[in-house]
């Protein structure tokens, strides 16, 4: 029942969130990367969120363009990151399950490139309109933004329940063996006693 959710949502998450939404599964010992190519003053977004494996964790990495590293986390179940591109080139991000000997992951994240920075403007009489534009595209870039907040955390909800469904129902199941066992043991020890002080006639 735990995978059937678990699927519902993260088909949910894909269809939801617009762009460039997946959800991989990533192997023990073994790494997955994305590349990006974009160029210098470009706003970059990376969401994710570890839905199932092991300690819901995982190890993630941002390259520059040089091979420099941006950023590191080791063991983060969840993260949203935000960063500008500082020059032109192919910037790599890769999910890393190298710490785990057994248990695969299934990571659901999203990937969203910004717009190209605006170069000056060439004439002033322009200066206006374009600084109005440039307001306008960064608006609707938060709004953008708070959007994928929002149904980030919907799916983040949505995977907890199923979770906590899961844990509930275990429950369940196991306090319906203790009673079982009891109810057992009181009865095979009710036999027991009344064997044990049965007087047998001697013939």
């Amino acid at each position: 029942m735990k995978s059937t959710i678990l699927t519902i949502s993260l088909a949910l998450w894909v269809f939801l969130v617009p762009g460039q939404a997946y959800f991989i599964s990533i192997d023990a010992h073994a790494e997955e990367c994305f590349f990006e190519k974009v160029t210098s003053g470009t706003k970059m977004s990376l969401m994710f969120e570890v839905a199932e494996g092991g300690f819901l964790d995982i190890d993630i990495k941002i390259f520059g363009p040089e091979g420099k590293v941006m950023h590191q986390g080791d063991r983060e179940s969840n993260g949203k990151l935000v960063f500008a591109a500082h020059m032109d080139g192919t910037y790599k991000y890769c999910f890393s399950n190298a710490m785990s000997t057994m248990t695969p992951k299934i990571v659901v994240f999203t990937f969203d490139v910004g717009a190209k920075a605006k170069d000056a403007p060439e004439e002033d009489g322009d200066a206006n309109q374009n600084k109005l534009t440039e307001m306008i595209n960064e608006l609707s870039t938060a709004l953008t933004g708070v959007k994928h907040e929002q149904e980030y955390m919907e799916v983040r909800e949505r995977i907890h329940r199923s979770i906590n469904d899961n844990t509930n129902s275990r429950v369940v199941l196991w306090s319906f063996f203790e009673a079982l066992v009891l109810v057992a043991m009181s009865l095979g020890q009710v036999y027991y006693l009344k064997r044990f002080f049965e007087v047998r006639r001697v013939v």
